[in-house]
């Protein structure tokens, strides 16, 4: 007989070790159960990464796993946690690496996905199971967890920290001066397809240094991938008006670039979710990936969205034919995105008054 759910759990663990985005997206979620249980100890189990990114989240113990340590990385994060037991262990990561890694994690109640939303077998691996929500956004169905466990405010908080340390990286980056950062690159994986042209890209950083005097820096990951593409847009443009910066900054530096912007404007990737986390403005650009359930959450009215044209161009079907989460894995599916339709969203975000964005004190320690 499984156990029930815990009225009023002491230890809850939270199994999400990947993406940038996804654990952005999850942090309402951490914030829901803080403020439903504040007594309670909360620890999130990691990747590497992703554990830079959030560092110093206030209240979450962490736990890191790097995946490149494979199963002796799963030993020596099972002999750690040898003497914890969880009341509740959330296991938020559909992946059988995952799945594995929460056999050796001591918990009464281990909760999953609706196996409507399961994959690699995830439910298998759970005894209690969330009540079905097709159609939902990411960000929503992290919130699910909370929803099944009986929290009653799930309003949307991040408070992410950006230590002084990374305000100052930014600064000596920008200097004093209003800029836009773009990060054009999603993740350089096998069939991703997420990538714009450098051309779109050109014209569109032209437009923002001629109609507002806005500079550009460029920010990505420092693969020869992303450093060609930064390379491509610089040499297309007017002379001083881009800082590339790909591969240059730390994923902390990085949050504080996003908050100093005027705006950003990247593919589905973790700087459109960093944006969100932070109430930045930001033109998340769509066409391979359903921006209804994977765009940025607060800005979803600003995505330029071609999904649905490149469903019906490239796999000629209607988007309501596709299964929840579909890619559309062609290379050619972002060339539906026109410059000008990039323009006319950035148009938007910039003529919105500017309010207070989503931040933590920064740690000047």
């Amino acid at each position: 007989m499984k156990h029930p759910l815990p009225a009023r759990p002491q230890h809850i663990c939270v199994l999400r070790l990947s993406a940038l985005g996804d654990v952005c997206n999850l942090v309402p979620t951490v914030r829901a159960l803080q403020r439903q249980w504040p007594e309670a100890r909360l620890t999130w189990i990691i990747g590497k990464g992703e554990h830079s990114l959030l560092a110093g989240l206030s209240g979450v113990e962490f736990v890191v796993y790097d995946k490149a340590t494979g199963l002796a990385g799963m030993r020596a994060l099972w002999r750690e946690l040898a003497d914890t037991r969880f009341d509740v262990l959330l296991h938020m990561q559909q992946a059988l690496r995952a799945s594995v890694l929460s056999l050796g994690l001591k918990a009464d109640v281990r909760v999953g996905y609706d196996k409507a939303r399961a994959k690699d077998a995830q439910h298998w691996f759970t005894q209690h199971h969330l009540a079905p929500h097709p159609r939902a956004h990411v960000l929503e169905s992290y919130l699910d967890f909370a929803r099944l466990l009986g929290v009653e405010d799930l309003s949307l908080a991040w408070d992410l920290p950006v230590p002084g340390a990374a305000v100052e990286e930014a600064r000596q980056i920008t200097g004093e001066s209003p800029y836009l950062l773009i990060s054009p690159c999603a993740n350089p994986r096998l069939r991703n397809f997420r990538n714009w042209s450098a051309e779109g890209y050109a014209a569109v950083i032209e437009h923002a240094w001629r109609q507002h005097g806005l500079k550009t820096v460029l920010t990505g990951g420092g693969s020869t991938q992303e450093r060609q593409l930064g390379e491509r847009i610089q040499a297309l443009c007017p002379e001083g008006v881009v800082i590339d910066v790909i591969g240059e900054t730390s994923l902390k530096g990085l949050l504080a670039l996003i908050r100093g912007s005027r705006a950003v404007i990247a593919p589905d990737s973790g700087p459109v979710h960093m944006a969100n986390a932070l109430g930045a403005p930001v033109v998340g650009l769509y066409a391979t990936t359903n921006p209804d359930r994977a765009g940025p959450y607060r800005w979803r009215d600003f995505v330029v969205d071609r999904y649905a044209d490149a469903a019906r161009t490239f796999l000629h079907k209607e988007p309501a034919e596709l299964s929840w989460g579909q890619r559309v894995r062609h290379p050619d599916a972002m060339s539906l995105i026109r410059a000008e339709d990039v323009i006319d969203r950035l148009e938007a975000v910039l003529a919105l008054p500017e309010t207070p964005q989503d931040t933590e004190s920064p740690d000047e320690a």
